[in-house]
């Protein structure tokens, strides 16, 4: 039997294509949606709500900043250090897209 292009695979292969997957982890997209709803969050506020450990949050964070998704602020609160992160323009730009392709994906699996 021949195989014949079929549009619907085609656009949900478009679909998929167009998802960061930086954000395809659950805690890097939840970071992001916590900074889109905040100018900045330190880095303990952020384990607190996501209940990461130190090592996990700190290699997540890492990532998002390399692909500048996140800015990186470091601060003192009287002798202690203190980290805030906040989404960056080009981060909340893809944030956007990110929550834009996966609710069309959404839309297409409840037809």
């Amino acid at each position: 039997m021949e195989e014949r292009a079929d549009p619907d695979i085609e656009a949900l292969d478009d679909q998929l294509t167009a998802l960061s997957g930086l954000l395809e982890h659950r805690v890097r997209l939840a970071i992001c949606v916590l900074l889109s709803r905040h100018d900045a969050l330190t880095f303990t506020r952020l384990k607190q709500a996501l209940g990461e450990t130190d090592g996990s949050l700190g290699a997540h964070m890492r990532k998002l900043e390399d692909a500048e998704f996140v800015g990186v602020e470091k601060t003192f609160r009287g002798r202690r250090p203190v980290t805030w992160y906040s989404l960056t323009e080009p981060g909340r730009s893809r944030l956007r897209r990110q929550i834009d392709g996966l609710s069309r994906l959404i839309e297409r699996a409840e037809g």
